[in-house]
C-alpha cells in the first residue's frame, strides 16, 4: 500500500534524523514508527525516569510471567555480563 502524508518540515528533519542515527532509510523507519511507535524522547536515563516512562505507556504490571522481579534483573544482569561484546 502506498500512502503519502504531509508533515510540518520540523517533525520531517526530526524523523529523518532518527532514521540516519539508525542508519536506515527513512522509508523502512516510518514503517518501524508506524509498526511500533517513537522511542521517549528524551530516552530516560534514570531509574526513577524509567519506572515514570512505564507508569506514562502503562506497562507496569504487564509482565505477570514474572514473579520474582529481583531474580530477574539478576539472570537478565549475569546474562548480559557474559554476553560477547
Amino acid at each position: 500500500m502506498s500512502l503519502t502524508i504531509d508533515l510540518p518540515p520540523d517533525l520531517e528533519a526530526e524523523l529523518a534524523a532518527e532514521a540516519a542515527r539508525l542508519h536506515l532509510p527513512l522509508p523502512e523507519y516510518l514503517v518501524h514508527v508506524i509498526a511500533v511507535g517513537r522511542p521517549p524522547n528524551p530516552m530516560p536515563r534514570t531509574g526513577a525516569e524509567v519506572v515514570a516512562y512505564w507508569e506514562r505507556e502503562g506497562l507496569l504490571g504487564t509482565r505477570t510471567d514474572i514473579t520474582d522481579p529481583t531474580e530477574h534483573v539478576r539472570a537478565l544482569r549475569e546474562k548480559s555480563e557474559k554476553r560477547e561484546q
